[in-house]
């Protein structure tokens, strides 16, 4: 971590307090708003797109079946009170209490057949498609990490992979790391873990410059006796951190209140509580993600709510679902808006399905054996659904898809080669997804 302060105020460079993110940059720019600093870079002629993920994870595992595959002919102790709804896709029909994914159903790819998942409560799996078992040492890196080594950052003020989840209690859910990609190639965060204590203070460019050039002194020398290979990956790390020092495209792309309000209004209002030992409820956070993919992320994670529904699983899902339907609905329309439905894709899960039978205290419990996602964007063919189950949604019927097959789809929509290779910290290649893991044909071809 860089920190580098003045005086012990607890302002930030441009005066003006900041409490729920990162407000640093406008060095000489005169700190630009993000719409701002694209048409400067527009009219310079450097502006590219890129490709780029948003992954929403639900932590706890959804209840698919009450979500998009409504099993009304089921025995009353399976199917619920919730109804199912036509959509614009003629034969595909969702929850009753999913209405705006209906009427865009031709921009969502709804699947209904996810399968290989562990009962485990933890993020690990939705961020790198792997079972936490016979790692290689470090771990198996993130989606997001795989990114940022193989393509780099697309701007030298934005992080290549940014993490907008919150530090969970329930410390598993927050399990998925850079693995043997190491520290250059971690998530930045822009709250939590110290990093608000990533600031700049009463500091002109060329005094940062001197203390630059005095790291980079030290660095040299300290290279000379490191032989572990980490004082590459620190160097990474710090260049980053001036990157994002100098630049305002990181601290514009966060500070969302600079949005035409009818789009903040479009995303919806969040809710920062935190029910049970996950995540609060952030619509502003997809607001948020779609603006860092614009800035120049190439992925950014966002963790909502909370899903473990062993206890009034259709009380709790009338308050979570239609804040979950804004907001992703939200975020698609803005993509397709903006021009981005080509170069961005979106995913949307959680680790595990939930239960056929209802339990005694009208919940759901976990239920590994098969669950769902949502896709859309990314040039991808919406307007389609893919697989299905069994008359009690237990059991995977039609077309099962792996973690690894949505992986190999959204390395492929990246612009990686599904059957690219990185090297662990034993100088091994390994793949970035297991080798028998495919992009899904139905929707890339």
């Amino acid at each position: 971590m860089l920190t580098i302060r003045a005086n012990s105020s607890a302002r930030f460079c441009d005066g003006v307090s900041r409490r729920d993110f990162l407000r640093v940059g406008g060095l000489g720019l005169g700190g630009l708003a993000l719409p701002q600093l694209f048409e400067a870079e527009a009219q310079a002629g450097i502006r590219k797109s890129h490709k780029a993920v948003i992954m929403i994870y639900l932590p706890g595992g959804p209840p698919h079946q009450d979500m998009y595959e409504i099993k009304n002919d089921a025995p009353r102790e399976i199917r619920g009170p919730f109804q199912e709804i036509p959509t614009k896709v003629p034969g595909i029909r969702i929850c009753e209490h999913l209405p705006r994914m209906a009427a865009m159903m031709d921009k969502l790819v709804p699947i209904r057949s996810i399968v290989g998942a562990e009962d485990r409560h933890e993020n690990y799996q939705c961020f790198t498609s792997r079972l936490p078992i016979r790692e290689p040492r470090g771990g198996w890196p993130s989606f997001g990490s795989v990114a940022s080594k193989l393509l780099g950052p697309a701007h030298p003020g934005v992080p290549p992979f940014v993490g907008l989840e919150n530090r969970t209690q329930h410390r598993p859910y927050n399990a998925a790391g850079p693995g043997f990609l190491g520290v250059p190639h971690r998530s930045f965060k822009p709250e939590g873990d110290g990093k608000a204590d990533l600031v700049l203070n009463d500091l002109s460019v060329e005094r940062l410059a001197d203390r630059r050039a005095l790291l980079t002194g030290f660095d040299h020398f300290r290279r000379d006796v490191d032989s572990s290979g980490l004082m590459d990956g620190l160097d990474a790390f710090t260049q980053q951190a001036f990157g994002v020092l100098t630049s305002s495209h990181l601290a514009a792309a966060l500070d969302y209140s600079k949005e035409d309000p009818r789009t903040i209004a479009a995303y919806g209002k969040g809710d920062p509580r935190v029910r049970g030992d996950a995540s609060p409820r952030l619509n502003e956070q997809f607001l948020i993600a779609r603006r860092l993919v614009e800035a120049g992320a190439r992925a950014v994670t966002v963790s909502f709510g909370f899903w473990d529904y062993h206890g009034q699983n259709h009380k709790i899902a009338k308050e979570d679902f239609p804040m979950l339907d804004q907001g992703v609905t939200a975020l698609v329309q803005d993509l397709h808006d903006r021009g981005l439905d080509k170069d961005v894709s979106v995913v949307v899960w959680g680790e595990f399905g939930r239960t056929p039978t209802i339990n005694k205290d009208a919940g759901r419990d976990h239920w590994p054996r098969v669950s769902c996602a949502l896709l859309a964007c990314g040039g991808m063919r919406t307007g389609q659904v893919i697989g299905a189950t069994d008359r009690l949604g237990g059991e995977c019927t039609e077309r099962p898809v792996r973690f690894g097959d949505v992986f190999a789809t959204l390395y492929q929509n990246l612009g990686i080669d599904p059957q690219a290779t990185v090297t662990d910290l034993t100088g091994r290649p390994q793949y970035v997804v297991d080798p028998d893991c495919e992009p899904i044909r139905e929707l890339v071809g």
